[in-house]
Protein backbone atom coordinates (compact mmCIF):
# COMPACT_ATOMS: atom_id res chain seq x y z
CA UNK A 1 0.00 0.00 0.00
CA UNK A 2 2.74 2.45 0.94
CA UNK A 3 5.45 0.86 -1.19
CA UNK A 4 6.19 4.16 -2.88
CA UNK A 5 7.37 5.55 0.48
CA UNK A 6 10.12 2.96 0.82
CA UNK A 7 13.65 3.96 -0.09
CA UNK A 8 15.16 1.98 -2.94
CA UNK A 9 18.17 0.09 -1.53
CA UNK A 10 19.71 -0.14 -5.01
CA UNK A 11 19.83 3.65 -5.29
CA UNK A 12 21.47 3.89 -1.89
CA UNK A 13 24.14 1.37 -2.92
CA UNK A 14 24.70 3.14 -6.23
CA UNK A 15 25.19 6.43 -4.44
CA UNK A 16 27.70 4.79 -2.09
CA UNK A 17 29.54 3.21 -5.03
CA UNK A 18 29.83 6.53 -6.85
CA UNK A 19 31.09 8.26 -3.71
CA UNK A 20 33.73 5.58 -3.19
CA UNK A 21 34.91 5.83 -6.78
CA UNK A 22 35.16 9.60 -6.51
CA UNK A 23 37.19 9.23 -3.31
CA UNK A 24 39.43 6.73 -5.10
CA UNK A 25 39.98 9.18 -7.94
CA UNK A 26 41.06 11.90 -5.50
CA UNK A 27 43.40 9.49 -3.72
CA UNK A 28 44.91 8.45 -7.06
CA UNK A 29 45.50 12.08 -7.99
CA UNK A 30 47.36 12.45 -4.70
CA UNK A 31 49.68 9.63 -5.73
CA UNK A 32 48.82 7.05 -3.04
CA UNK A 33 48.33 3.98 -5.22
CA UNK A 34 47.94 1.52 -2.32
CA UNK A 35 45.12 3.53 -0.78
CA UNK A 36 43.59 3.94 -4.25
CA UNK A 37 43.52 0.21 -4.85
CA UNK A 38 42.01 -0.41 -1.40
CA UNK A 39 39.25 2.14 -2.09
CA UNK A 40 38.51 0.62 -5.50
CA UNK A 41 38.29 -2.83 -3.90
CA UNK A 42 35.79 -1.45 -1.40
CA UNK A 43 33.77 0.04 -4.26
CA UNK A 44 33.82 -3.29 -6.10
CA UNK A 45 32.35 -5.00 -3.02
CA UNK A 46 29.49 -2.51 -3.10
CA UNK A 47 29.03 -3.21 -6.83
CA UNK A 48 28.79 -6.95 -6.13
CA UNK A 49 26.21 -6.27 -3.43
CA UNK A 50 24.21 -4.22 -5.94
CA UNK A 51 24.31 -7.11 -8.42
CA UNK A 52 23.14 -9.58 -5.76
CA UNK A 53 20.28 -7.27 -4.84
CA UNK A 54 19.33 -6.91 -8.51
CA UNK A 55 19.39 -10.68 -9.00
CA UNK A 56 17.22 -11.28 -5.94
CA UNK A 57 14.69 -8.68 -7.13
CA UNK A 58 14.51 -10.30 -10.58
CA UNK A 59 13.69 -13.68 -9.03
CA UNK A 60 10.61 -12.29 -7.28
Amino acid sequence: MFGWLKKDPAKKLEKKYLALMEEAMMIQRGGDIKAYSAKVAEAEEVMQEMERLKDSQEKK
